[in-house]
Formats: C-alpha cells, structure tokens, sequence
C-alpha cells in the first residue's frame, strides 16, 4: 500500500512587482548632454524582467536638446549651463512640482551619477559671486546635489534611492533591491481595504527580515502593531510606514544577519535530527566568518523549512526577499 503523501508546502511567494524610477539613459535612451547613453547592464538586464519603469530625463522634459550645452550647479543651488548664459532652476523646479503625483506611488528611484540634475552626492559647485569664492573656475567644494534629485527626494524622505553607480558594489545593491520589493508589499497592503488583521499578517511575515535590518525597529513595530484595531487606521497606518521604511533603510551587517539566521534555526531546529542541525549550524558559522555567502545558510533553512511544512518560517520574507534568479545573495 502507498503511504499517504505529505501535504504541500506553502506556496511559492508571489512577488509584487516594483514601479521603480529612473534615469531615462540609464535605460539606454540617448538623451545625455552629449547625444549618448548609459545603459546600465544590471537594471536593462536582470532587474528589468521584474518591475514597472518611470523614465525620467529632467533635463530633456524641461525642453533641453540632446546634445545640448552641459549644465553645472552654483553654490547658491542653481542649475545653469556651462557659461552660465541661461538659468534652468526655475524649470527644473516646476518639473520635480509637476512630476511629484506620478512619483508618490514609486518604491523606489535609481538615479543618474555625477549629473547636475540627477546626481545625489558630492557633485561641484561652482562659485555663484558669493564674497569670498574662489574666482579660477574650479569648484568651491564638492558638497553639491542634483537639483531634481533632492526636490525628489526631500518631497519623498521614505523613498528607496540610489545611483547607478553605488549599484556596482554587491552589497548595496542587495540591499536596494531589498528595500523596493518591501517596498511595493507594503504599497500593495495599504493600496487595498486593509484591516487590523492584515496588518497583524504583514508584520509577522516580516518579521525576521525587520530583525536583520535594525533590532530597535523590530520591537518598536511589535509595540504598533499591538495596537491595530485599537487606533484610527490612518494614523496607525502612517506611523508603521514611517517605521518600516527606517529599519530597511539600515543595511544588516553580517552579525544582524547571523542572528536572523539563528531565529529561523530555533524554532526550526526540534524537527531536524543531530545531522542536519549540525549541517545548519556550520553553515551559519561559516557566512558569520565569511567563507561562504548568505545564500548557503538561506537555501538550507527554506529548504527544511519547507520540507517540513514549518509555515511560519516558511513563509518569512526573509528567506524570500525578492525574485531567486536575481542571484543577489551569492554574492554578499
């Protein structure tokens, strides 16, 4: 007689899918100062088969030309071209005003490096006749940022954001990619007739993956969420969103990490023989020490998570944070 199968599983997680902004050359448009592109392999590539572009060039939705003179930032926050002839902040302005509602619902933004309108960080800035400003033509510092780009982001402080550039390191790409598919989750429960309930379900799912982040954030959610059906959903809602945006936007060290692993192991490990635990055990020991990437301790937990129908484990976003072919952990 054939013994009864065992029931299945949890269903495979069924990603959202992010609406990410970009940098219109980013995607390949030629729309750079100089009639060119910079089409980045990872975004046109991997990460495009999962989300919803918004493409964005400021400089070319302002009706500048490509090519087109190039632009630098002054001391005083403007944008002007090279020769300063003409002054573009009063248009770049009224963009970023215009573009705001289509951007509210993004989950995140990928902008362009080094550019006057787009870059994030230490770009120059050039003297603006300020009394005391160096008069050679070379930068007063390097202090500057995109105008564009902090009109965004200050409308929008809970926003996931990067630059392509920054993209290229393993690690912080990981963790951008993380924070947008947390992102969209969270958009898809608020967009919807979410109760208390749903709350309660969102958080314990995240659970694990909160803790790996911030510590601190994953006891204050615990303290809000206690209080779903017991406050007006708004301000409920908007204090969690505030919340969980903080603690992904800290990146999780190896020792965060190590100790997310051990909480999935705990529960875990009363259904596992000596062989197998010592086996998860090791595993972690050797991506605590470096040897090997997350993804080695990860795959061992889903996998006797799942093998032994352990939902709330199995379910844990943080066991499945994003799409596997991304191949993202192999590499942190």
């Amino acid at each position: 007689m054939t013994p009864p199968r065992p029931p299945p599983g949890p269903a495979p997680v069924d990603h959202p899918r992010p609406r990410l902004a970009v940098s219109s050359c980013l995607l390949g448009a030629p729309v750079r100062y100089n009639g060119g592109h910079s089409r980045d392999r990872f975004l046109t590539g991997p990460l495009a088969a999962h989300v919803d572009w918004v493409s964005v060039c400021p400089e070319i939705e302002i009706g500048l030309g490509a090519p087109r003179p190039t632009l630098r930032l002054l001391s005083d926050g403007r944008i002007v071209t090279r020769d300063e002839t003409s002054d573009h902040t009063g248009a770049m302005t009224k963009l970023a005003e215009d573009r705001l509602p289509d951007l509210a619902d993004i989950d995140g933004y990928v902008f362009k490096s080094r550019s006057p309108s787009c870059g994030l960080q230490n770009l120059p800035r050039y003297a603006s006749g300020r009394p005391g400003e160096r008069t050679d033509g070379q930068p007063v510092d390097r202090g500057g940022r995109g105008v564009f780009a902090a009109l965004v982001t200050d409308a929008l402080p809970e926003l996931p954001v990067e630059e392509e550039g920054r993209l290229r390191d393993p690690v912080l790409r990981e963790h951008f990619v993380e924070r947008i598919f947390a992102h969209a989750r969270l958009r898809e429960l608020f967009t919807g007739d979410w109760n208390p309930r749903d709350l309660v379900a969102f958080h314990s799912r995240h659970k694990l993956q909160i803790l790996a982040h911030d510590p601190s954030s994953y006891r204050d959610m615990g303290r809000i969420v206690a209080q779903a059906g017991r406050r007006p959903r708004q301000g409920l809602e908007a204090e969690y969103r505030r919340a969980f945006s903080e603690a992904f936007a800290v990146r999780p060290k190896r020792g965060r990490h190590a100790n997310a692993l051990l909480h999935v192991f705990s529960p875990l490990s009363a259904n596992l023989d000596p062989t197998r635990r010592h086996d998860i055990v090791a595993a972690i020991e050797s991506y605590q020490h470096g040897e090997t990437p997350l993804s080695v301790p990860i795959a061992l937990l889903r996998h006797h998570a799942e093998g032994e129908h352990v939902d709330y484990l199995a379910q844990q976003t943080y066991l499945d944070p994003y799409p596997a072919d991304l191949l993202l952990r192999h590499h942190i």
